[in-house]
């Protein structure tokens, strides 16, 4: 068992090592992330459908991590698979009409960084006197955990709150620019388009679904807004966003982004000023190995996406989560759909904590809030960059009153580009090379309108606080962590950018997961199956039968998922998927643990 206090740690896992093996798109990942937290690597001891990895050292016992695409009798063998069953196809083409496959493995670097989750889960729970663990993590279920959402708003009482139907941004300009648009606010949108003359009424039907397209996965709005920025030159679109308060973005490449990237780690994690924590300070309480954190406190004052996912994984893991919510609660507990009359998808990321309404615009409150944080392990927020320091609620300002605190911020940026525009899910897309990343080669970069990097950047919220609670077990002091939109976007793109930078093509060949059409449905091969598969007309085929022709030729494939509501009854995830207090669809945990 290790000593929680080991002084001359830096890194959460100086000390120890690792081995890895199994598939390279999941396994390649874990190295990756547990290199930069400190371990140290054995030799790897090969590839496989099944996935292992060890860390040990450091006087813990080791623990272990399995890691598969799915079980075996799904059929599902790769990320081309995974996508498919889990309705990522489905939900990633709703701007284009028909599923439709991410050319980045989206799942399996998800998959990735759930695993380091768990192991980094199982040392801070053996630092707090738990029994070492074995934790199991798939690509089917991160997949799951990717879709929660739109699966949860499919299982609802009620329909959707905006159309499902093709269409969204980018924007072109009269120069052939492919660019995004992004504001919060109507007004903003209102003026932006009306200075660039664009009809009333246009103005007034796109809204809706431009506002709501981080919900639905898509916009479909008037066509005519296209038209109007084609007809402008891009000085002229960026002068109209700069008078309307809207921010546009210009869509980089993918050798853009490998010329300028810093190759920083997705977060960073460094000891709160007021250095080492009282032993009153240290949390008494008796986790498992099941769940590592129970007894810990984590106050969560999240918006959207970002953070409250990375709060919900560690609820998962055990810990007690209070949501910090203004007056009046959470406004996005209406969003529609519903189930019971709260927002199915706010479900999704918050079911099962507690809520504490706070104004952070009044002192009282703030001095409450600090209070509370006085008696918590972790403090997360996501508010814009500079709030916090504003509020009097930074890092060295909880630290005074908490010196174990760990302070969490997950951001858009982390302040590591000069002209970074506003960090929300889709601006940074644009900019990192996320649009050219998810589409293959010879097809017009596009940043998906699933929510990818809300929720990628949420996983490397979890992680960031997982490294900064072990970190703080194994020095006794507070921990600040920082993880952000910038980093998942970097970890995702990481095999293109490495490509880039080689002078190779970094985007994928011409035709890469693209579904094929069967007389009922859609199927998606394997990507070691995709090029023979396409050879096969399979259109008067039912699903089923297409399926069985390509596997007399030896050949892998699985039916794409394209409503989310079958999930329910999918063979493919039996008994996984089930119904909350509230009758909101509820995924399962993302790992287990033994």
């Amino acid at each position: 068992m290790a000593s929680p206090a080991t002084t001359q740690t830096v890194r959460p896992l100086d000390s120890l090592r690792f081995d890895t093996s199994g598939p390279p798109e999941i396994t390649e990942v874990v190295a990756e992330h547990l290199r930069l937290l400190g371990a140290r690597s054995d030799e790897r001891a090969g590839e496989g459908r099944t996935g292992r990895s060890t860390l040990s050292g450091a006087g813990f016992d080791p623990a272990h991590a399995t890691v598969t695409w799915a079980h075996p009798a799904s059929g599902l063998v790769d990320e081309a698979t995974v996508q498919a069953a889990a309705g990522v196809m489905a939900v990633h083409g709703r701007r284009d009409g028909s599923p439709r496959g991410l050319a980045a493995d989206y799942t399996a670097t998800a998959t990735a960084v759930l695993t380091v989750q768990g192991l980094l889960a199982g040392l801070v729970g053996q630092a707090r006197g738990a029994e070492a663990s074995h934790v199991t993590a798939g690509a089917d279920r991160a997949g799951l955990l990717a879709v929660s959402q739109y699966l949860a708003a499919a299982g609802a009482d009620e329909g959707e709150a905006a159309e499902l139907a093709p269409g969204g941004p980018p924007f072109t300009s009269a120069e052939g620019v492919l660019f995004e648009l992004e504001t919060l606010d109507p007004g903003a949108w209102a003026s932006f388009w009306r200075t660039l003359q664009a009809p009333a009424d246009a103005i007034r039907a796109g809204w809706r679904p431009f506002q709501f397209r981080y919900a639905t996965a898509c916009a479909p709005f008037p066509e005519a807004l296209h038209t109007v920025t084609r007809a402008h030159p891009l000085p002229r679109i960026r002068q109209a966003a700069a008078r309307s308060g809207a921010e546009v973005c210009v869509l980089r490449t993918l050798a853009e982004r490998a010329r300028e990237t810093d190759g920083a780690a997705p977060w960073s994690l460094g000891p709160l000023a007021d250095g080492l924590a009282p032993a009153s300070a240290r949390t008494a309480a008796a986790p498992s190995a099941a769940r590592p954190l129970a007894g810990m406190t984590v106050l969560e004052a999240g918006r959207r996406i970002q953070a409250p996912l990375a709060a919900h994984l560690l609820g998962l893991l055990g810990a007690e989560i209070i949501r910090i919510e203004p007056p009046g609660g959470d406004p996005l507990r209406g969003m529609p759909p519903t189930c019971s009359g709260i927002s199915a998808r706010w479900l999704a990321l918050n079911r099962g904590k507690k809520a504490v309404e706070i104004d952070i615009k009044a002192e009282a409150d703030r001095r409450k809030l600090r209070e509370m944080a006085a008696g918590a392990d972790v403090f997360l927020h996501n508010w814009a960059p500079g709030k916090a320091a504003e509020l009097g609620l930074d890092a060295d300002d909880l630290a005074r009153v908490h010196p174990a605190l760990v302070h969490a911020y997950t951001s858009g940026w982390a302040d590591r580009l000069q002209d970074a525009p506003m960090g929300t899910d889709f601006m940074v897309q644009a900019r990192t090379g996320v649009g050219e990343a998810v589409r293959p080669e010879g097809e017009p970069p596009a940043p998906s309108l699933m929510t990818l990097l809300d929720v990628l950047g949420g996983l490397h919220g979890a992680e960031a606080v997982l490294a900064g609670l072990l970190l703080r077990e194994r020095t006794g002091r507070g921990v600040r962590v920082d993880s952000s939109l910038l980093g998942a976007a970097d970890t995702l793109t990481g095999p293109a950018l490495r490509r880039a930078a080689r002078g190779e093509q970094a985007r994928r060949p011409a035709g890469f997961r693209h579904p094929l059409p069967t007389a009922d449905g859609w199927i998606a091969p394997a990507d070691a199956s995709a090029g023979a598969a396409a050879a096969y007309d399979l259109r008067e085929l039912s699903t089923t039968d297409a399926l069985a022709r390509l596997r007399t030729h030896g050949l892998t494939a699985t039916a794409v998922t394209t409503d989310l509501s079958d999930l329910h009854h999918d063979a493919r995830f039996a008994g996984s998927i089930s119904r909350d207090a509230h009758g909101a669809p509820a995924v399962p945990d993302p790992w287990s643990f033994a």
